[in-house]
């Protein structure tokens, strides 16, 4: 090899190569570390309607590590996405020390359970309901059900238009049976669903016969019970139960 002149300069070469090749990498390492290059900026766009400076230093900021050059996008992005409020976040880099970060928050349609909200697309998630607008309706229902009830929500939102009522809350049992407490006081019980007609077939059972109901038993109708074949039962203020046409609740 020594007496090879040729294999000899390929060897130098190769071993300046590398020399520049470390030299570079290391020129690059110290840049990047400079102070420059470290955060000092998070510039929030988009749905912020409930995200604020507070609140982003409070849940974010000590979970980013890095700097302009070193940060972990998806690691930043799951820290937003964790925040109250946040539905989808997308987070990229600013030159030269500084993230950008668009939000989209949760739009919420009402309540669940005890101490979850339910968006409108029907995902559920926790967020401080004393930063609401108003009231909300409730919702409840099953573990993976959340779809389903917001659903069926705009469903009696149409059916129950029919006698100006609207929902304010909508429970599915455990058993699957549906509950609707209507804006004029009345508690609907529609029970399970025989078949894609079960509740839109009950819903106007009772909204057809509703004026008939409320000339004969005033406008107080406390509870109706719609779990009859043909028929129909209702509680008003002050008197039990009375049935209407048909026996044998399902």
């Amino acid at each position: 090899m020594w007496n090879n002149v040729r294999q000899l300069n390929l060897t130098t070469n190769a071993l300046h190569v590398l020399l520049v090749l470390v030299l570079l990498a290391a020129g690059g390492y110290w840049l990047i570390q400079r102070p420059n290059f470290a955060l000092r900026e998070i510039q929030i766009d988009g749905d912020t309607e409930h995200i604020n400076s507070p609140t982003v230093r409070a849940g974010v900021v000590g979970r980013l590590k890095g700097n302009y050059f070193t940060v972990d996008l998806d690691v930043a992005r799951q820290a937003f996405e964790q925040m109250p409020w946040v539905r989808h976040a997308s987070v990229r880099r600013v030159w030269p020390n500084a993230l950008a970060v668009t939000l989209e928050e949760y739009k919420p349609l009402g309540t669940w359970g005890s101490d979850q909200l339910v968006s409108v697309d029907g995902e559920l998630f926790t967020a401080n309901q004393g930063e609401l607008d108003g009231d909300l309706p409730a919702f409840d229902g099953p573990d993976g059900t959340a779809k389903e009830v917001v659903a069926r929500y705009h469903d009696f939102q149409k059916w129950f238009a029919a006698i100006h009522a609207s929902p304010e809350e909508v429970t599915l049992s455990p058993r699957y049976a549906w509950t609707v407490k209507l804006s004029n006081g009345t508690q609907v019980e529609l029970g399970r669903e025989r078949n894609q007609d079960t509740l839109a077939d009950r819903s106007k059972r009772l909204t057809a016969a509703w004026s008939a109901v409320t000339q004969r038993w005033g406008e107080d109708i406390e509870n109706a019970d719609l779990r009859y074949p043909n028929g129909f039962a209702i509680r008003a203020a002050g008197m039990r139960f009375i049935s209407e046409p048909d026996k044998g609740k399902k």
